[in-house]
């Protein structure tokens, strides 16, 4: 680039210039602020890639929509979500990285001290919505405070292909774990396996904990600090796991991330998962045929009744961010009834409202293939359960405990051993011996 040889300034215009400016910073240091142009933020929010791409699309315009709105910039950052927890670990670590994110499972209580605190912004939202769901608000709700707001849950009801089930001559689908068990042995027999994941995903997380409650196991107590898994009614919980692995699945699902099953059942073979609503979206996003066969019904139920996992994702904001108050601001204007309802219809139901008073909102009557989702909520527990979430549960969670327990016994470990190695596991998480993210 070529040089540009500076111009001479008369003397009289340079000090008029110059007291100018003087006078100009003067005022500002006297107001406290920076003059407009120079006042404008970025509010930085980490997220996770939403397995309904629209979702992400109407954040970001709210996003962009609110920055022009209050002088600001908010940029959404996105990211796998099986990598956030070594994310936010990191950031947590070096108190540095993005104002805000979207925690998960536990995340609250794991780092309790430091996320600013929520009582008053949560206070409001959940008296204008009729107030949180239960597992919703034990997922935010520390002893020190809510730690974070609830943004959304995910509910988990049995997805299948339902010709594949009138193929095998059922009526219907499972309404119980051995009911998918029996079923599940004809239908791979017929070429079309079912399939839950038995790897490290957040999947087969969902699954174990809706799975062991209902069979009435526990993996801690509810003091929350004392290890439950090695009892009879995990080793049931193990033994139904073997079978249904050995007569009903494939090995494929040792291997499964979080979109192992939807592709899985997209494919045409899978004729069962537990999963959200996800595959369905995709099938209708992208035009395959294969959705007029797709169908949900609420999650089967064990011995021990009905009970769901369903992970509640909620909206956290770091101590060391400089723009908590932008933040509480921009948090509140996701939840302004237009907003929160145009980002819920871009998920295309996958996204559940965590408020009372939306358990009615107008996208459960879009699809009558939808109308059984709000029902999850009846039998939802946060992880954990009996006890309340805790640190421990996301150390159980982020190390996979139990899901690595269940792929030992299916491999071959017999079922004390695989419960007496978790029941370790879980006691070192408890002692917080293990790592995060």
């Amino acid at each position: 680039m070529d040089q540009i040889a500076p111009r001479s300034i008369p003397r009289r215009r340079f000090l008029r210039t110059a007291a100018g400016a003087t006078a100009g910073m003067a005022s500002w240091l006297a107001l406290g602020k920076a003059p407009a142009y120079a006042q404008k933020r970025e509010l930085t929010f980490l997220s996770w890639n939403h397995f309904v791409p629209a979702a992400d699309d109407e954040l970001r315009k709210q996003a962009e929509a609110f920055g022009k709105a209050n002088n600001c910039t908010v940029r959404v950052d996105t990211m796998a979500h099986l990598q956030m927890p070594a994310k936010i670990a990191a950031e947590a670590q070096s108190q540095s990285g993005h104002d805000m994110y979207r925690t998960a499972s536990a995340d609250p209580f794991l780092y309790e001290n430091l996320l600013v605190n929520m009582d008053d912004l949560v206070g409001k939202l959940g008296k204008a919505g009729g107030g949180w769901y239960p597992f919703a608000a034990e997922s935010c709700q520390t002893k020190s405070g809510w730690k974070a707001i609830p943004w959304f849950w995910v509910s988990f009801p049995g997805t299948y292909n339902m010709a594949h089930f009138k193929k095998a001559g059922f009526e219907g689908p499972p309404k119980t774990w051995d009911d998918l068990l029996k079923m599940g042995k004809v239908l791979k027999k017929q070429g079309n396996p079912v399939g839950i994941p038995i790897s490290h995903c957040s999947d087969a997380h969902s699954t174990y904990w809706s799975v062991s409650w209902s069979f009435g196991a526990k993996v801690l107590e509810a003091d929350g600090k004392t290890p439950a898994i090695s009892s009879e009614k995990t080793a049931q919980v193990i033994e139904w796991y073997k079978e249904l692995y050995k007569e009903a699945m494939e090995p494929e699902v040792l291997s499964w991330d979080d979109a192992g099953n939807n592709r899985f059942l997209l494919s045409g073979k899978g004729a069962w998962i537990h999963n959200p609503v996800s595959p369905y979206n995709a099938a209708l996003a992208n035009k395959q045929p294969i959705a007029d066969d797709i169908n949900h019904h609420n999650s089967p139920s064990g011995p021990a009744g009905t009970h769901s996992a369903p992970p509640n994702l909620s909206l956290g904001i770091w101590k060391f961010s400089k723009n908590q108050e932008l933040a509480k601001e921009f948090i509140a204007y996701l939840f302004q009834k237009p907003n929160f309802d145009a980002w819920i219809v871009a998920s295309n139901a996958f996204n559940h409202p965590p408020l009372k008073n939306l358990a009615d909102h107008p996208i459960w009557a879009r699809n009558p293939k939808f109308a059984m989702l709000p029902k999850e909520a009846e039998y939802g527990h946060p992880r954990g359960w009996p006890a309340k979430p805790n640190e421990a549960v996301q150390r159980i969670d982020d190390n996979y405990i139990m899901a690595d327990m269940v792929a030992k016994a299916v491999n071959g470990m017999p079922a004390k051993r695989a419960m007496d190695w978790a029941q370790e596991q879980v006691a070192l998480a408890v002692k917080g011996q293990l790592k995060v993210g």
